[in-house]
């Protein structure tokens, strides 16, 4: 007999909204019970289209028994609260990157999810992509021997139009530059595969949206503590946009995706397996370079499926928030490292002195 579905409320119309509803549709675990938003016509239009309730708070989609797992869709500076009230009402919770855009609400939100007995995932869908899962795997296995590089290259294009549809994607501190909204993944890909960070030397401009007041473009070197060194390069500046780049390099071997297809796989100690990797991913899907909804929405499908799965095994999600804490560290250290004109060397002494 099939396991009943498990039902999801989603906590935001959004720009992403769209993505995590057909997510839900395509799967067999899952269904979409709810939407929640303040804007009327935003919330009807979505749950008209999508076929589910529309609730104009939280707090009433929160006392839909049907609803077991809420992903939260705000803007970044809005994701503490309602990972609060969720993890209150006993709801399972799935937060858009990054979890919150200060070291304190990330921690808040882990111990208030912690305490009430719920999970609380991030969606970060760029670390399921099956180069990045042979990679972590490889280095994991010492096949890469002593890693000397890795490194994120993310040049894009956004016009824009798209940093003015919403106040809150020209604000700085609410995470609307490059280096929280675009480059998290990447930076984030970064920490999951060869981190911990040990110092950031950064430096961040807008070279082409001079009508907002945050960076576009962001240059770092990075020193990891495992003695590698690596270069973050992210714009949303570079028309027209091409696919991102993740590398690592090591004494006996490298590895490239592309997009989210594998480049160059190449090992001293080659391997049956390794035939294969190499044909991991496809040219044809769009990773986002060239515009806000350029994506597909099959990584996300595996992290719903995966929460699915954490729930009825009772473990944690293959995102949990506390690994992706070192993460917003480092991009805080970005910041601070931009301002100062200095390096950063973490842990990052006062995240108050970052704004």
């Amino acid at each position: 007999m099939a396991e009943e579905r498990i039902g999801f409320g989603l906590f935001g119309a959004g720009l992403v909204a769209p993505f995590h509803a057909k997510a839900l549709q395509a799967s067999s675990k899952t269904k979409l019970v709810a939407v929640a938003a303040r804007n009327a016509e935003k919330r009807e239009k979505f749950a008209s289209e999508f076929g589910c309730k529309g609730y104009a708070t939280l707090e009433e989609m929160l006392a839909d028994p049907e609803v077991q797992v809420v992903n939260i869709l705000t803007p970044n500076d809005a994701h503490y609260e309602p990972v609060l009230q969720c993890a209150r009402a006993g709801k399972h919770v799935l937060v858009e990157k990054p979890p919150a855009v200060t070291l304190r609400e990330t921690d808040g939100m882990i111990a208030a999810c912690r305490e009430a007995g719920v999970k609380l995932g991030v969606v970060l869908q760029c670390r399921v992509r099956k180069p990045i899962q042979a990679m972590r795997a490889a280095i994991a296995e010492g096949r890469f021997g002593r890693i000397y590089h890795a490194d994120a290259f993310m040049k894009w294009f956004r016009a824009e139009d798209y940093y003015l549809m919403n106040p809150w994607r020209s604000s700085r501190r609410a995470g609307a530059g490059v280096t929280v909204q675009h480059a998290f993944h990447y930076i984030d890909l970064l920490q999951y595969l060869v981190g911990p960070v040990k110092r950031v030397y950064a430096r961040m401009n807008n070279l082409a949206h001079p009508r907002v007041e945050l960076e576009d473009t962001l240059l770092a070197l990075v020193e990891y503590e495992c003695g590698a060194q690596g270069v973050v390069e992210a714009s949303t500046a570079l028309w027209p946009g091409t696919d991102l780049r993740i590398e690592v390099n090591g004494e006996n071997g490298t590895a490239i995706m592309v997009g989210e297809r594998m480049e160059t796989w190449k090992f001293k100690d080659e391997r049956p397996e390794d035939e294969e990797i190499r044909r991991y991913g496809s040219a044809e899907q769009v990773t986002g370079a060239t515009g806000p909804a350029d994506f597909g929405f099959y990584d996300h499908q595996i992290l719903i499926e995966d929460m699915v799965d954490a729930i009825r095994e009772g473990r944690d999600p293959i995102v949990p928030a506390d690994s992706v804490r070192p993460t917003l560290e480092w991009a805080l250290a970005m910041y601070q490292s931009a301002k100062d004109g200095a390096a950063v060397t973490l842990p990052l002494a006062d995240e108050e002195a970052v704004w």
